[in-house]
């Protein structure tokens, strides 16, 4: 009988040899004369397993990691092919503490299924939000994504449906999906899991979103750094194409949606929607100015929705379940599941789905199991760069927009960096300007400038010259850049800067500069 074995072919398992893995477990079979399939799937999200091994057993999938290429032939000595224990033997991959402790509505599949079995996908329930949409009028569908709750994923936290329904009322002859896969947060990794592990809950939520807005053509953009997603995403756009779920009748409904992967150069100002779209349209991804919003007037001056990757990969589990199902999970205004992305120096890093609610510390110090250094943690940054950095003192704050935003944080894409006290708050709201000066626009003064004279005045503070009066001009810059920048990285960049000044007072103010004596 053949046995599966599953080696997971997302970026960060390559990263630390899932392809070395492969081949090893490849080799040994050859040479043994075993019937073993090798399935290359997603990642479940556990980064320090990886590479995680699973082998399919009468008893449910057996979890083995980290495995090294070194570690294979006394893995198949010891028994894996049967589920047998071994040092690295992890036992029930669902039964991962990590993992069970999830609520994995968006990510159900992540890791689980053959990334581009356009049958495995349906077997573990994909296209039926897709079946129930077609049965729908536009203005049904819309409703269900309403009452549902979902808010944008990417960062703004702006109600899913309301954006819909706006392009749906505008008149057009053409309308548009566009995808903002452009994920430029440092320490995020979701988008880019679900795009390289369920490519096709992507396609099924932006066709859906067709239907619900009139739209016939969706373009998913995304960055140059991430090939590997590139490759998934084209190679599920045709397997779908060609089995009939894109195209001029989608499911055989008699209406059309098409979609095509678009790849930018890897600017982080084009993770901004309109920046995005003039890149899209093969001008320099420079914001623009708002109204007329994209909803309106979008990719090619015509009403464009614009989404974020997991906004629209929760799409297919609303219609599915039901907007009362999805509304059920999380807390106040956050409705649903958010795929926390846990990095920095931290013990457990990886991606956990949970629904909104549960306490920055539950998951800095109970899921992430702490620092990996193992000394105390000092600093959590949420929201990638331009998000708030929170002190211990903050960590009861509950995993919501308006919590984050009554703490002046931000939730972002739902990044979380650790860092442990040896991190210096000065050099981290210096970095922050200095990463937005290199990633600016250039369009709008208070951010091309601001951010310039921000790292100047950081660097001041640092060599201890005069830095109370230069502590009271970063603070006034940061008003400037929060209030008159165009967009949210000139915005935004204001939160990383005002949090470490606010909260770790103690490293903005560095011994006074000694004159040297004539």
């Amino acid at each position: 009988m053949t046995v599966r074995l599953y080696v997971p072919r997302d970026a960060a398992a390559l990263a630390l040899g899932a392809d070395r893995v492969a081949k090893a477990f490849s080799r040994e079979a050859e040479t043994r004369g075993l019937d073993i399939t090798i399935v290359r799937n997603g990642s479940r999200g556990m980064h320090w397993l990886e590479p995680l091994v699973e082998v399919e057993t009468a008893e449910g999938r057996i979890a083995y990691g980290p495995v090294r290429p070194a570690d294979v032939p006394a893995l198949l000595d010891a028994g894996l092919l049967d589920g047998k224990a071994h040092p690295l033997c992890l036992g029930g991959t669902e039964e991962i503490p990590f993992l069970k402790n999830q609520t994995r509505l968006t990510f159900a599949r992540c890791g689980v299924i053959d990334p581009l079995s356009l049958e495995d996908y349906k077997a573990h329930g994909g296209l039926r939000g897709l079946e129930k949409a077609i049965a729908m009028a536009p203005a049904d569908i819309v409703k269900e994504v309403t009452d549902s709750g979902l808010r944008g994923r990417g960062g703004a936290g702006f109600p899913t449906g309301i954006k819909w329904k706006t392009v749906l009322d505008a008149p057009g002859d053409q309308k548009y999906i566009v995808c903002n896969a452009d994920e430029g947060d440092s320490g995020t990794f979701a988008d880019r899991m679900i795009m390289e592990g369920d490519p096709f809950v992507l396609i099924e939520g932006m066709a859906i979103a067709g239907l619900s807005t009139g739209a016939t053509k969706g373009y998913v953009y995304t960055r140059s750094e991430y090939p590997h997603a590139i490759a998934v995403m084209n190679d599920a756009v045709a397997i779908a194409r060609a089995a009939g779920m894109l195209g001029p009748s989608v499911l055989g409904s008699g209406r059309a949606f098409d979609m095509e992967i678009r790849v930018g150069a890897g600017a982080y100002v084009c993770g901004e929607e309109t920046a995005l779209l003039n890149s899209l349209e093969g001008k320099r991804g420079i914001v623009r100015a708002k109204p007329p919003l994209p909803a309106l007037q979008g990719f090619m001056g015509r009403p464009t929705v614009v989404n974020n990757v997991i906004s629209l990969a929760s799409v297919p589990v609303v219609m599915d379940k039901g907007a009362a199902y999805y509304r059920d999970f999380g807390m106040g205004r956050s409705r649903g599941t958010i795929p926390i992305q846990i990095a920095g120096n931290v013990k457990h890093g990886g991606l956990y789905e949970t629904a909104f609610g549960l306490t920055l510390g539950e998951i800095v110090d109970t899921i992430g199991g702490g620092t990996a250094s193992g000394r105390p943690v000092r600093a959590v940054q949420v929201g990638g760069p331009l998000g708030a950095y929170f002190p211990r003192a903050l960590f009861d704050t509950p995993f919501d927009y308006e919590a984050f935003a009554a703490k002046d944080g931000l939730i972002g894409h739902a990044g979380i960096t650790v860092f442990d006290d040896t991190v210096d708050m000065l050099k981290q709201a210096r970095f922050a300007m200095e990463f937005c000066a290199v990633e600016s626009c250039g369009k709008c003064t208070p951010c091309r400038i601001g951010s310039t004279r921000g790292v100047e005045t950081a660097d001041k503070i640092a060599q201890g010259i005069e830095p109370e009066k230069n502590r009271e001009l970063l603070a006034d810059l940061c008003n400037t850049m929060k209030f008159g920048s165009l967009c949210a990285l000139g915005g935004f960049t204001p939160y990383p800067v005002m949090s470490a000044m606010t909260h770790f007072p103690e490293d903005f103010s560095p011994a006074p500069m000694v004159e040297a004596a004539e």
